[in-house]
């Protein structure tokens, strides 16, 4: 009988149909196509600050028959740049006329054995436009002795991103998914258009970020925790592929539409303003059904299990007075938020080891994805065929997922992301090898996508319905707050040694393979409901084992439901499992 207690829910969501239309229209609008726009929205800014080759303008070559790079030649000193090589200064320029130019020109004089005087690029800059007409950085001069703006950004975005996670996470299991949702939406586009208006001045630039990256993650989280917690378990795996292709629709749209317009302005508004479009379907963004009866709210419970049934064909009729006889216990328990994680010493291990995992993977991808515009060739390619290795990325991740599970699915993630960090150490400094180091770069890429989406349906199906959305906030938000490491790291190879943010994520990469393998396995589990189950998870589990599909139920049955006060029973017109 307890059993069938801790399954009442999902009993309940039988009666209206747990993977019927209702499902596919919501997977389809919202962890698809919404999710489409809100990467775009999320991530648009990292393209919008792309730095484009540079150096000092130097005037008076119009004075001159000199071509561009004969003149480059001439007023810019020469310097070793991060993988070992002597380039054209990006930042200095020799103190010259233009007079002097043409002399030393004429003489054929080598200008190292004439100028002696190096100085900070005095008259402006010039940027290569082969690919950028303008950029957020381009517009402001964010390079050189601002060159550490850039990277600031990047640091407040994530910064931004701990508190939004930490107050819309909480506020997501206190006041609801789908209120947060449309919260999230409005921030993120208020965020980003502001950023276009304020960029003159990087104090209110920086504000206008990280506005609209606080509610980023809220904006995915809400529709997938709905989703999950009103389909089976089944389901869950697919669910969480589905919102991954839409994030990588999204982000193989993105540098097209940048390639096409050229200038960061009409990029931020033509991949930020049509997301706003989703906030206009509030009739099919419910609130989860689940997660209103854990509040007790049994009535508005009803009401959106029979919008679901509905949709779903399902002749049935839930009621307040149904829901309160089969769910006597739900809502009752007391929960204390982010304190609550802390309960169990089981519960505060599981979260830990999430936390852990999150932060390697938020790190890792965050560094690969800054590092893809300091690549050669053409930056939209390169951040298109990097975006795109996500989608069979996914798909490989559910399939391990619901083979071997989600413990060794993510094991396996971070090793050979480790291992492909091996090879681009000893490869990224020699030129002729760049094809290589990029093809390896591409493939921790892959296997970060698999330990991400690994990670993420994990945290879904291991923190209880009262706590869901605030633990995947805390994962989210430790991650995120360590993950303002990831700019400082791609700086590192920018600024000093190519080889360093390879060595850097090797190293955490090897170590998120140990913490994985102590998580518990969800595969085959049912979602905790309670704190008090959500403490017991994984207790019954060995540490080497593979997960077994259970028996398949049995064809419903009708039966009577479970004995009122009064020991009368009343029968209903609608499927129940048989024990």
């Amino acid at each position: 009988m307890a059993e069938a207690e801790d399954a009442v829910f999902d009993r309940i969501m039988v009666m209206v149909g747990d993977r019927g239309a209702f499902q596919k229209r919501f997977n389809y609008l919202f962890n698809v196509g919404q999710i489409i726009f809100a990467s775009m929205a999320a991530m648009n800014i990292i393209l919008a600050l792309s730095v484009p080759d540079h150096f000092c303008h130097v005037p008076g070559r119009e004075n001159t028959n000199l071509t561009l790079e004969e003149w480059k030649r001439i007023v810019l000193p020469r310097e070793y740049d991060n993988r070992g090589m002597e380039v054209l200064s990006s930042c200095k320029m020799y103190n010259v006329t233009g007079a002097d130019v043409q002399e030393i020109w004429t003489n054929t004089t080598k200008p190292e054995e004439v100028f002696n005087e190096t100085i900070s690029c005095g008259h402006g800059y010039t940027y290569d436009k082969q690919w950028y007409e303008r950029t957020a950085v381009t517009q402001q001069d964010w390079v050189c002795d601002k060159d550490l703006y850039v990277t600031n950004t990047f640091v407040f975005n994530r910064v931004g991103e701990v508190f939004g996670t930490f107050i819309f996470g909480q506020l997501g299991d206190t006041i609801g998914r789908r209120i947060i949702y449309y919260i999230s939406v409005i921030l993120t586009i208020s965020g980003r258009m502001l950023s276009i208006f304020t960029s003159s001045s990087f104090v209110m630039f920086s504000i206008a970020s990280v506005l609209g990256s606080c509610a980023a993650n809220s904006a995915f989280q809400s529709p997938l925790i709905i989703a999950m917690e009103m389909s089976n378990d089944e389901a869950r795996a697919q669910i969480a592929m589905m919102q991954n292709v839409g994030w990588t629709v999204g982000l193989c749209i993105m540098p097209l539409v940048f390639w096409w317009v050229r200038d960061w302005v009409w990029f931020i508004a033509l991949t930020t303003v049509p997301y706003g479009i989703f906030a206009l379907f509030p009739k099919y963004m419910i609130e989860s059904p689940r997660w209103l009866a854990n509040r007790g709210r049994y009535k508005d419970s009803a009401k959106q299990l029979n919008k679901i049934g509905k949709i779903n064909r399902k002749d049935v009729e839930i009621t307040e007075k149904l829901l309160v006889q089969m769910l006597p216990s739900t809502g009752h328990e007391k929960v204390y938020g982010f304190a609550s994680l802390f309960s169990s010493w089981r519960l505060a291990k599981n979260a830990s080891l999430l936390v852990i995992c999150w932060s390697i993977c938020c790190i890792v991808y965050l560094s690969i994805i800054l590092n893809i515009s300091r690549m050669g060739g053409n930056p939209f390619v390169n951040f298109l065929w990097q975006s795109f290795i996500e989608l069979p990325a996914s798909v490989i991740g559910q399939k391990m997922g619901d083979i071997i599970g989600r413990r060794y699915t993510n094991v396996i993630g971070f090793l050979l992301a480790a291992l492909g960090c091996v090879p681009v150490i000893f490869m990224v400094k020699n030129t002729e090898l760049d094809l290589y180091a990029t093809s390896f770069t591409v493939f921790v890429k892959f296997a970060i996508t698999i330990n991400f989406f690994a990670i993420n349906l994990q945290s879904m199906e291991t923190y209880p319905t009262c706590l869901r959305q605030t633990g995947i906030s805390v994962s989210a938000i430790i991650a995120n707050g360590l993950g303002v490491l990831g700019p400082y790291i791609v700086y590192l190879g920018t600024n000093f040694d190519a080889r360093y943010p390879f060595m850097i994520m090797g190293f955490i990469l090897l170590f998120g393979a140990v913490a994985s393998l102590f998580l518990p396995e969800t595969l085959y589990e049912k979602l905790p409901e309670t704190l008090q189950e959500a403490q017991q998870f994984g207790a019954n589990q060995s540490f080497w084992f593979l997960p077994k599909a259970p028996p398949k139920n049995k064809k419903p049955t009708y039966e009577e439901t479970p004995s009122k006060a009064d020991g009368t029973t009343e029968k209903l017109n609608q499927p129940q499992f048989e024990p």
